[in-house]
């Protein structure tokens, strides 16, 4: 059975930082490139960050360059995104993603508050 449990979100004053977490299981997570999407309200979805099955390529919507990382231990079978200085239009559900097989965490809320 494949799952993506996302931990790590919260609220947080604006300048603050979190860590997301996206652990999974039932597939080859080593083999597939992930990515971390987020959902604000009243807006569509959005890809925040990706990177490929080795970290060797990883992207940012401009939005979050700088601030955030995506990173990810194969090991583990975990992605993470280090979030800082966030600021309250990072407010959303944030969710891991495997596009390839399409397979979706459950999401997690992260609240900045102004």
């Amino acid at each position: 059975q494949v799952k993506l449990v996302v931990s790590g979100g919260g609220l947080v004053q604006h300048g603050g930082s979190l860590e997301l977490s996206c652990v999974a299981s039932g597939f080859p997570f080593s083999k597939f490139l992930m990515e971390w999407h987020r959902q604000a309200p009243g807006k569509e979805r959005e890809v925040v960050a990706s990177i490929s099955s080795a970290s060797g390529t990883i992207n940012y919507i401009p939005s979050v360059k700088g601030r955030f990382s995506v990173s990810r231990d194969n090991g583990k079978n975990t992605l993470y995104l280090q979030m800082k200085s966030l600021k309250p239009d990072d407010t959303g559900v944030y969710y891991c993603h495997a596009p390839t097989p399409n397979f979706w965490g459950q999401g997690t809320q992260v609240t900045v508050s102004s």
